[in-house]
């Protein structure tokens, strides 16, 4: 059986730096647009905690001693980063979970400042830059799903070759 290869630290850190834009452009148009959305305030603050955040998150996996392998054991403090990490994560679905409340509840806001009713305003760019990122993790959820499922399909349609099974028939 062939050992799967950690990638090279390179393109690990390439890959830290684009999965962290979007956590920035979070904070970004959050702080922007902090006081632009009176129908629900708490659509800009959850934007920057989850940007935030998920940096936080994206910094803890990049510490030393927080994986195991067959040379080196997991250290005490890896111990310690995976159970912070483990926390961070269940705090961003909860967060997750209100800033889906948070926007669905105000669908379609009002975007024009100087409409009658100013009460149900929020800035156009801060709405849907909240509401299309949000829907994009359904989206992308929905397709790893129905992925899964295709490729769990096309393995008992069409069988999976097992090492056991060459081997029994050897024998």
């Amino acid at each position: 059986m062939n050992a799967i290869k950690d990638p090279h630290p390179a393109v690990l850190a390439v890959s830290k730096v684009i999965v962290g834009m979007m956590p920035i452009a979070y904070i970004a148009v959050g702080a922007v647009y902090l006081n632009e959305c009176p129908v629900q305030e708490k659509i800009p603050i959850y934007l920057i905690v989850s940007g935030v955040f998920t940096i936080v998150l994206s910094l803890l996996s990049c510490l030393p001693g927080t994986r195991s392998t067959k040379d080196t054991p997991r250290t005490t403090a890896g111990h310690v980063v995976t159970i912070w990490n483990s926390l961070v994560s269940l705090f961003l679905f909860c967060w997750f979970i209100s800033g889906n409340i948070w926007i669905y509840s105000i669908y379609q806001p009002e975007y024009n400042k100087n409409a009658t009713d100013v009460s149900r305003y929020c800035n156009k760019t801060l709405y849907l830059f909240a509401f299309w990122n949000t829907t994009l993790v359904y989206i992308l959820a929905i397709l790893f799903v129905l992925t899964g499922c295709c490729v769990l399909f096309c393995f008992f349609l069409c069988g999976r070759a097992d090492s056991d099974d060459d081997a029994n028939q050897q024998a």
